[in-house]
């Protein structure tokens, strides 16, 4: 899986802001305070560091694994590969794990890792050995398992790390039946699941289309309802990235900016996404595309004329420096964190709607809940159900035609008799779950007239059912 890096200013105070938002949204719960700070806080922080032969030479890898929160067993989350990321970092995305899970009704606790390199910079044989390395380290420390932790890909990871993974873990638990469950987004071929790859980006484009659905908040914002002849632009051409433009390309949207590290491009009528990723794939660069103006500094690209923003790549990059000059209306994120707190206080109060991260991009955890389950179960979703569907259609259609004495087209009666497969029903799936989920969180966010913003919304959500869960395990009194 390729990810799409925006370089910036390295954060550390992520996970503050991640707090400063928890602990805004906890003012509208009415939950013990100590209740409130042990669900607010990293549970487990595990740092490690270990050594590899790069070479001729040694070199000592930092790396994380972090738990957040173990109200739910297994915690759950992907593991980045970055040399920018730092302990800070990977507390936030633990914690933003922790409530996207609550927000989509997943039943995980929230979990993060990560491992201080730049993958450009290693042979595939030494990515495969840090991979198997940080993976025994987890072991020997419990901190993976189908029933205790789960990781998955996240930016600079991807299918071939998680199979690294899997195979690390089964071989170091010889007889364990659910082994493979140790990690998601695997290859289909090793368990893995169909529509994993694709997700979060199909996620991304499902909750901006539930939101311009909606006819009372567009009307306010100025934009007429449903996502046809939207203007959209999205920051990242990665994998999140890529599919967000592909699949609001689909939903209707026109796809007129795209932004990478190198820079950005800008077409008024319209960017066709395979073509530009095909230039980039030939030519190293978005830029040089046919028939589009050009931005050398990449954040120019988010500033131009448009409805609809995806910020897909890292986090801070719409700040109190840059979010008055964007004209979009509606900003759905992509990536975590790319807003910081000022900057989205300045775009609310300017009439603008954000689609927060921990629900906008829980796609990708939402489908890796359907692998694990299809692990533990050892069966692919649809296998043993699928030809009965299409025998029973077909056994109704022949009748329906008898008893009519009209006869349906060969296409018409494929349709009607088709039975689901796996990647249908992890699509119908990943949609119910979208779409559920941004219609519970704008209830909250208008139920309340002081909750202020959706992120403070999905927040008081989120709170409210880790609350019930350590209620309901006994945990708290």
């Amino acid at each position: 899986m390729s990810h799409s890096i925006i370089i910036a200013e390295q954060d550390t105070h992520f996970f503050g802001d991640v707090c400063k938002n928890f602990d805004f949204a906890a003012q509208f719960t009415d939950h013990d305070p100590g209740l409130l700070d042990q669900i607010k806080s990293c549970n487990s922080v595990y740092r490690f560091r270990f050594p590899i032969r790069k070479g001729n030479h040694f070199e000592v890898i930092d790396a994380w694994r972090i738990e957040h929160s173990q109200h739910q067993s297994p915690t759950k989350g992907g593991i980045r590969y970055s040399e920018m990321v730092n302990e800070d970092e990977v507390m936030a995305l633990a914690a933003l794990m922790t409530y996207k899970c609550a927000i989509v009704n997943v039943p995980f606790g929230g979990a993060k890792g990560g491992i201080k390199i730049n993958p450009k910079n290693y042979t595939v044989q030494e990515l495969e050995n840090i991979t198997r390395r940080y993976t025994v380290e987890l072991i020997k420390k419990n901190f993976i398992g189908p029933s205790i932790d789960v990781p998955a890909p996240d930016y600079g990871s991807g299918e071939r790390e998680m199979s690294w993974i899997a195979d690390t873990y089964a071989t170091m638990n010889p007889g364990q039946l659910d082994a493979m469950g140790c990690v998601t987004g695997k290859p289909i071929a090793l368990h893995g699941i169909a529509g994993r790859r694709e997700a979060t980006g199909r996620g991304v484009a499902i909750a901006i289309r539930e939101c311009v659905s909606v006819a009372e908040d567009m009307q306010k914002l100025g934009l007429t309802t449903g996502i046809s002849g939207k203007r959209v632009i999205v920051q990242g051409l990665g994998n999140v990235g890529y599919h967000s433009a592909k699949f609001l390309s689909e939903f209707g949207g026109i796809i007129v900016g795209l932004c990478e590290y190198e820079g950005a491009i800008y077409n008024a009528d319209g960017l066709d996404i395979e073509s530009v990723f095909l230039h980039r794939k030939l030519s190293g660069s978005i830029l040089g595309y046919p028939g589009a103006k050009e931005f050398r500094n990449s954040l120019e690209g988010l500033e131009q004329p448009c409805d609809i923003l995806v910020p897909a790549a890292l986090e801070n990059q719409i700040t109190e420096a840059n979010v008055h000059n964007i004209q979009a209306k509606i900003i759905c994120e992509g990536a975590n964190g790319p807003t910081t707190p000022e900057a989205e206080a300045i775009f609310y109060k300017n009439g603008g709607i954000i689609i927060p991260d921990m629900y906008a991009n829980a796609g990708g955890v939402t489908v890796s809940y359907f692998e694990w389950l299809k692990n533990l179960s050892h069966v692919a979703f649809g296998r043993m159900n699928r030809r009965f569907e299409e025998n029973s259609n077909l056994n109704l259609v022949n009748m329906v035609e008898g008893i009519t004495g009209t006869a349906l087209t060969p296409m018409q009666r494929a349709t009607i008799i088709k039975g689901a497969s796996e990647l249908e029903l992890v699509n119908s799936g990943l949609e119910d779950t979208m779409i559920r989920s941004y219609h519970e969180i704008r209830e909250t966010w208008k139920s309340n007239p002081k909750i202020d913003t959706m992120r403070t919304a999905a927040f008081v959500g989120a709170i409210n059912k880790i609350a019930v869960s350590y209620q309901t395990l006994g945990v708290w009194p």
